[in-house]
């Protein structure tokens, strides 16, 4: 395997975090919702105006990983108000951990994960936290091998359906 960075991404990455975001939305998600459910939400959450807000956003970090100069995956983080939910100051929330199908298991999402611990360690954050859909099992298992415990559920909108989430916690060490 060739060698995977981690790079910082910023509004000139737009339309690489627009298709990496799609594409792997896709791929995880489309067996499992609407074809109408699917457009809407791609429509709506990778629209040029939404990426750009959210790369904009001072309390929110993208990061993308490349193999050679292909994009293969990004992180997405959030900190203060632009969490999604708690928006506490002592957390930092990992939003997205979205890696190409054709990379799984090849540590990428892992990668990406080791940048978000770095980033709260940094931040001296005290937890990390994120929402997962209870119907995918591989990602839950990821994070539960990186020592999150689910602490609650909350309910995710996928056009017409309403999906729930499984809220995880890791908490951090300060040194």
């Amino acid at each position: 395997m060739k060698t995977i960075t981690i790079s910082k991404a910023t509004i000139e990455n737009k339309e690489t975090v627009q298709l990496i975001g799609r594409q792997t939305f896709l791929e995880t998600f489309s067996t499992n919702n609407t074809e109408q459910d699917m457009k809407n939400y791609l429509e709506e959450s990778f629209s040029d105006q939404q990426i750009s807000s959210e790369l904009a956003n001072s309390d929110s970090l993208f990061f993308i990983a490349w193999e050679d100069e292909n994009p293969i995956g990004y992180l997405k983080l959030n900190i203060g108000q632009a969490q999604t939910e708690l928006q506490d100051n002592t957390g930092l929330e990992i939003e997205r951990i979205y890696v190409k199908k054709i990379f799984h298991g090849k540590k990428v999402g892992q990668l990406l994960y080791d940048k978000a611990l770095e980033i709260a360690k940094f931040q001296q954050k005290a937890y990390i936290w994120l929402g997962v859909w209870e119907q995918n099992p591989r990602a839950i298992r990821f994070y539960e091998k990186n020592g999150f415990i689910a602490f609650d559920k909350h309910i995710f909108k996928m056009g017409t359906d309403e999906q729930t989430d499984i809220m995880m916690k890791k908490s951090l060490q300060i040194v």
